[in-house]
């Protein structure tokens, strides 16, 4: 019975102590719960109507959840009367190590997020970075996929799409399409210049504003070039590409102008 008793006065004494810090610990973190998710779904509508990437909202709202929550536990861990600065030197000196083991990964995070706050490009865009060309199939947070075409998946880390040149060609909405035509010297230039320019504007893919160009480019070894230039959007390019070849090919030749072909000169030695 002494002893029972003795624990019950040690166990009223720990409850006078310890007490008031539990339950105002406990107020704190109920308290502190209620606020964080008050604040994220504020932070979430705000993100809404910002439009931001749906992958990029979840990722920052997690973060910014956890870092909030870890606040939160760190100050109810001081209000039971632990000491929270060694607790934090643990937490600073695991994050710096973390850090360094995760240096091209925190780069390639970090670049992810920027590629999605500020949207050079989006999914379905045509672009060309890094030496790939390619439609963008997927943004995530550590690498981008481009699907090349020759219908090869590219995966590209987003560090290097930050910090690299980017080209994109869908933005504008339109892309022109540069082909070298050549016809002998001894055709007429504006009549050849005609028949390719028709060749051009009969083409639905081609675009009108701006319009389609047919310009002498060079005077070469065996053939007068043309540049050929229409205008189309971006997911005509290929179609306009190779129709433009094909159907001045064809048209030249319905109306009589030559294309010259290399050939060779052999120079003979006399003995």
């Amino acid at each position: 019975m002494e002893k029972a008793e003795e624990w019950m006065n040690y166990g009223l004494e720990l409850a006078k102590e310890f007490g008031p810090k539990l339950i105002t610990a406990i107020l704190i973190y109920l308290a502190g719960m209620w606020i964080i998710n008050r604040v994220i779904r504020a932070t979430r509508k705000v993100m809404h109507k910002s439009k931001y990437d749906e992958s990029l909202q979840k990722f920052l709202l997690n973060l910014f959840s956890w870092v909030l929550k870890v606040f939160l536990i760190i100050v109810v861990i001081s209000r039971l009367g632990v000491d929270v600065t060694t607790f934090a030197a643990v937490i600073a000196a695991a994050g710096l190590a973390v850090g360094l083991a995760l240096q091209g990964s925190l780069s390639n995070f970090a670049g992810g997020v920027l590629l999605m706050i500020f949207k050079p490009y989006r999914i379905g865009d045509l672009i060309e970075a890094q030496g790939i060309l390619g439609v963008v199939k997927e943004v995530e947070i550590f690498t981008t996929k481009l699907i090349t075409p020759q219908n090869k998946l590219a995966i590209v880390p987003n560090g290097a799409m930050a910090n690299g040149n980017i080209i994109n060609y869908t933005a504008e909405g339109k892309m022109r399409v540069d082909t070298v035509i050549g016809v002998g010297y001894g055709e007429d230039i504006k009549k050849t210049k005609e028949v390719l320019l028709n060749v051009l504007t009969s083409n639905p893919k081609v675009l009108q504003d701006p319009a389609p160009s047919v310009n002498v480019m060079e005077l070469a070894d065996s053939s007068v070039n043309f540049a050929v230039r229409p205008f189309c959007k971006p997911e005509d390019y290929w179609d306009v590409y190779f129709n433009t070849y094909e159907n001045c090919k064809l048209a030249l030749d319905a109306a009589g102008i030559e294309i010259p072909y290399p050939h060779r000169v052999q120079i003979q030695k006399q003995r």
